[in-house]
């Protein structure tokens, strides 16, 4: 079976996209391709077992659309894939012109499209609402033509009725994380960590002034590692960097990641209550958990679940530096506790909260879409794979 993952947003060497469904396809037997925006790099690449298909990287978010989609999507249909898995949203006008006889579509929703729309800043506010209702409607109408939608949620699953669908939520690679590198606990220097996005809604302004009010006897120090959404904020939050206890990093690799969580005792994911956030499954939440050191996350329904199931770490309401402050505070002033919540929520990662079973359901799902070709049937609504809770 020959799949080809689409992109025309995303990295080469996205987490979910290569790491985890791409190698691990590879690995499992299949010819998997990546057509993907990238620089300085050959048209045609094999990496690990997987081959990329360079085009070109877009300058603008106009240049993006106009150009780079059509590219990736003459790139990926000379492929002539047996499954063609996409996985951004400005790609939906053109999904359904991949398919073809024994060519099957899927197309990946990472994130909920119309709730996200409505914090693009670079939308005016009044189109937002439109803009967030008519992404809906679109995104509807082309996942039910379409052989499957693969979501990252099953309240983003939810938004596609009456289509196949297949939640693969973005858990860690088992092992990715922790190993005997690990530093020891006890001469780990007083670092909390946050990976991700440096955005307002992702809390980190409420981050760095939590910072500010731990007791300077703690020498605690709060490691950003990701993107700045603009400058900004950027000039806001290590203006004062040295007296706020900030320490900026920039965009990490893997190796990097894991060098930076072997250090912490203590992942920060107190992301803002916005309809965005509030029903998502954030992947620095679970790669903190694989690296065995607790967590301090906001107090959401859905995480509280899995917090709470795990025993891995404190919730607060992300929009009170104080609170986050003194959850912090704790953890740091009682390492053999803050240790032990560390270690269980690795113990939950290794039995349940990992990449295997979502590789398992990803498979699943492509061979069912096979099969039913092969029986010359359309990809009718099927009951949902890899519906289980997720914690």
């Amino acid at each position: 079976m020959r799949i080809v993952h689409v992109t025309s947003v995303h990295p080469w060497d996205d987490s979910r996209i290569f790491f985890k469904m791409c190698r691990s396809l590879a690995e499992a037997g299949f010819e998997v391709h990546l057509v993907v925006p990238r620089s300085q790099a050959p048209a045609t690449e094999r990496r690990e077992g997987v081959v990329i298909h360079a085009v070109p990287v877009p300058r603008t978010r106009r240049q993006r659309i106009l150009r780079t989609v059509p590219q990736v999507r003459r790139t990926a249909a000379a492929l002539d894939g047996d499954i063609y898995h996409c996985h951004d949203p400005e790609l939906a006008p053109v999904l359904l012109s991949l398919k073809g006889p024994g060519r099957s579509v899927v197309y990946d929703v990472h994130e909920d499209v119309p709730k996200d729309i409505l914090l693009k800043q670079w939308i005016p506010r009044w189109l937002r609402p439109v803009a967030s209702r008519l992404a809906a409607l679109v995104l509807r109408q082309v996942g039910r033509r379409l052989d499957a939608v693969v979501a990252a949620t099953p309240t983003i699953a939810g938004r596609f009725p009456n289509c196949r669908t297949a939640v693969i939520r973005n858990y860690p690679l088992l092992g990715e994380l922790c190993d005997g590198d690990a530093r020891p606990w006890s001469e780990r220097p007083n670092l909390v960590a946050y990976i991700g996005g440096l955005t307002r809604a992702r809390g980190i302004p409420q981050a760095a002034a939590a910072m500010q009010q731990l007791p300077g006897s703690l020498a605690a120090r709060l490691a950003l590692a990701g993107e700045f959404e603009d400058a900004a904020l950027q000039a806001q939050i290590l203006s004062g960097a040295a007296a706020g206890g900030v320490d900026f990093h920039g965009w990490l690799d893997r190796q990097g990641v894991k060098t930076l969580l072997a250090r912490a005792r203590v992942g920060l994911v107190a992301l803002l209550p916005t309809p965005t956030y509030v029903d998502s499954l954030p992947i620095k939440l679970f790669e903190y958990m694989a690296a065995g050191i607790p967590v301090v996350a906001s107090d959401f329904p859905l995480w509280r679940q899995i917090v709470s199931d795990a025993g891995c770490g404190l919730l607060v309401d992300p929009c009170e530096p104080r609170e986050i402050a003194r959850a912090v505070q704790w953890l740091l002033e009682h390492p053999d506790e803050a240790e032990r919540l560390g270690r269980q929520g690795r113990n939950a990662v290794q039995r349940s909260l990992n990449w295997d079973g979502e590789l398992k359901n990803l498979i699943d799902l492509y061979q069912a879409i096979r099969k039913d070709r092969a029986a010359g049937q359309p990809a009718a609504p099927a009951p949902a794979a890899g519906q289980r809770q997720a914690a």
